[in-house]
């Protein structure tokens, strides 16, 4: 028997996404929890089955795709394609990337339905309520809050139709029991309080499992006009992707990884996860997972990231500009265990400089330096006795390193993977003190330092391998490269129990590779503003040759304007526009593309900078003008200077651009528009 074969099998799931439109950093950062997660797992000896995918069905694929003009199948296939692509730019290693359009689930899903259907826990009848269509959820009066979705706080309209239903009631006190008999299956506990107080002990409801208003689903095989509503297709995934075969004959991936040992999801999808997929697979006869972790969000500064919002982040445009295992790091230590964590440049940048360069990147490349410089790079361990003192500093060193390290797993075993990295860091910066107390530079001048001094490099360097060795869960890239710069191999999990295990004399590499470069927060910012408005220009320039190719402007002279979403004449009324007039306005000196305006605005004098000197090369001509802005807005930092506010313009679709101006030339600074 083959030494795979007599690993415990640990399997885990991450949600599988939606494929509405591309994955923001708040999404991927449950595919790196993930990761991180089955990686340690495989260090501590587990044959590890890791799975992730796409959910691709349902009436808002069928609408984005009719609104882009493509076949529901190609949209999400251009999607799904997207999403795998940034799962794998940060280095996840995911077992298998489940399509829900994939022909083997479709399959056992058509007759998981139709067992349920047989054996009376589905039924048809009629559904008349409200309904979600970004949630693809179905609502009562009474659940709705202000009138609206209670989950996403969108519109909702009267919807009725015919449709399947499943008996949630017929199973709830056997899954109360369950979650009452196992109190680790629901994580963490504020989410199992929540499942139970505020779902379950009230009672369930029969829930919609098929649709007939849309049809881009996976068809009912014995009612063809019904497609299998959402989460009864999305939910079986965790099971078909291993082979479960509904009749009987499921798989050996199936029957060696199932149940799953943790299904890894956002907190705002538990409910489903811990109510309808225990019910789902009781009716099944199936076993329930062993455990659902509800993770908190990674929200972006001013809270949930969502496009309407206009404050997305994406993992590739921050891998581009950090790399990709600093976005990992990020992610991982910045989310707390049941809080939401917090997102942006400025805090990306601070973690980067401090943690990676300092803490890190630095303890790398001056132990790599220090072994040269003293030892032309052989580290040693010497056979010698030291005083009392230097014995107790090194003892405590080694038991710190040690500890920390244990702490690491523990952290681990309770998913508190942030706790865990800052363990991790813990062992860096003793290392960094270690440096400070030892002060190798003075031994290196001292005829009888030498000894102590290989001594100091060896515990420095045997430190370094037990952390780059724990690193490699989080951050792998960084902890193959550090390894490497000291020859050494990656420990496993049992062997960091020791001290001491870095082969004496091995030579480490001649100089250190930079891990982490410091940033200067003042450029990155000024490339961040240049990026984002070449961004703004290819956006403009594509839609143009989009217009172009459609033939409108054929059709009439008036450019075509966006939809946006709608909003409420409250949120509208909060911007307050003025008119102002231009004292002065000069180019921005660090900048190809902002001009500077200093603008009376009644009693007050207020400055925007604005991106528009490609239209307006003589500025000083602008002097005594009257325009349209927006004052009340948060002032921003562009190019090193604070803009207070915006100024209006208009574009049409040959790129000509000008301020908005008030008709008459009487109107005083300071006028309110409305």
């Amino acid at each position: 028997m083959g030494q795979e074969s007599r690993k415990k099998p640990y399997y885990i799931t991450t949600a599988i996404a939606y494929t509405s439109g591309k994955p923001h950093i708040g999404n991927t950062y449950e595919i790196i929890l993930a990761d991180a997660i089955a990686r340690f797992k495989r260090a501590e000896g587990y044959d590890v089955r890791f799975q992730t995918g796409t959910d691709e069905h349902g009436q808002k694929i069928e609408e984005k795709a009719a609104a882009a003009g493509v076949t529901p199948k190609k949209f999400v296939d251009d999607v799904a394609a997207e999403i795998r692509r940034i799962w794998d730019l940060m280095n996840t290693s995911y077992d298998r990337f489940i399509r829900t359009t994939d022909p083997d689930h479709e399959a056992q899903v058509q007759k998981i339905f139709r067992k349920l259907y047989e054996q009376g826990d589905i039924y048809k009848s009629e559904y008349e309520g409200m309904y979600c269509t970004p949630c693809e959820s179905f609502w009562t009066p009474s659940q709705l809050v202000d009138g609206k979705c209670p989950d996403c706080g969108r519109p909702v309209k009267p919807a009725k139709e015919e449709a399947y239903f499943f008996r949630m009631s017929k199973y709830a006190d056997r899954l109360i029991k369950h979650i009452e008999a196992h109190p680790e299956f629901i994580q963490p506990v504020s989410r199992k309080n929540e499942m139970m107080n505020n779902f379950l002990k009230p009672g369930l409801q029969d829930l919609c499992v098929s649709r007939t208003s849309f049809h881009w689903g996976i068809p009912v095989d014995f009612d063809p006009k019904h497609v299998v509503y959402v989460w009864l297709d999305a939910l079986t995934n965790y099971a078909t992707g291993l082979g479960y075969d509904a009749d009987g004959a499921s798989g050996p991936l199936y029957r060696k990884y199932w149940p799953a040992d943790l299904h890894l999801i956002g907190k705002d999808i538990i409910r489903f996860h811990t109510i309808y997929w225990p019910i789902f697979l009781m009716a099944l006869g199936e076993p329930l997972p062993k455990q659902v972790f509800g993770h908190p969000w990674l929200l972006q500064e001013g809270g949930k990231m969502s496009k309407s919002k206009g404050n997305v982040l994406y993992a590739d445009d921050l891998a581009a500009f950090f790399g990709v295992d600093p976005v990992r790091y990020f992610c991982l230590h910045e989310m707390p265990f049941e809080n939401d964590g917090v997102i942006s440049w400025d805090l990306m940048v601070e973690r980067y400089n401090s943690d990676l360069a300092n803490i890190l990147g630095n303890l790398v490349s001056r132990t790599i330096a220090m072994s040269n410089k003293y030892f032309g790079g052989v580290v040693t361990r010497p056979e010698v006795s030291f005083p009392e003192e230097e014995q107790a500093l090194d003892r405590e060193f080694c038991e710190t390193v040690l500890r920390e390290g244990r702490k690491v797993s523990e952290k681990m075993q309770g998913l508190r993977v942030a706790d865990a990295m800052s363990a991790l860091w813990n062992i860096f910066k003793r290392c960094n003190k270690y440096i400070d107390e030892t002060m190798p530079w003075s031994l290196a001048k001292k005829e009888t330092g030498r000894d102590r001094l290989n001594m100091v490099l060896y515990n420095l360097t045997e430190a370094i391998t037990i952390g780059a060795s724990l690193l490699f869960s989080f951050m792998p890239e960084t902890s193959e490269k550090i390894l490497r710069e000291f020859h050494a191999e990656r420990r496993e999990l049992q062997e960091m129990e020791h001290f001491g295990l870095y082969p004496s004399g091995t030579r480490v590499e001649e100089t250190a590779d930079i891990l982490f470069a410091r940033l200067d927060p003042k450029a990155v910012e000024e490339k961040l503003r240049e990026e984002q408005e070449a961004a703004k220009e290819k956006t403009a320039e594509a839609a143009k040759a989009k217009a172009s190719e459609a033939g409108r402007e054929t059709e009439s002279p008036l450019p075509q304007v966006p939809e946006k979403e709608m909003v409420e004449f409250e949120a509208f009324s909060q911007c307050e526009f003025r008119v102002c007039e231009v004292l002065k306005c000069e180019a921005v000196p660090k900048s190809k593309k902002l001009l500077c305006f200093q603008l009376k605005c009644g009693k007050n004098t207020i400055q925007i900078l604005s991106g528009i000197k490609k239209w307006y090369p003589e500025p000083e001509k602008l002097v005594g003008k009257k325009v349209m802005a927006i004052v009340n807005l948060k002032p921003a930092r562009l190019a090193g200077m604070e803009s207070q506010g915006m100024l209006l313009s208009a574009e049409d679709r040959e790129g000509r651009l000008s301020l908005m101006t008030p008709m008459s030339e009487e109107i005083s600074p300071g006028a309110e528009i409305g």
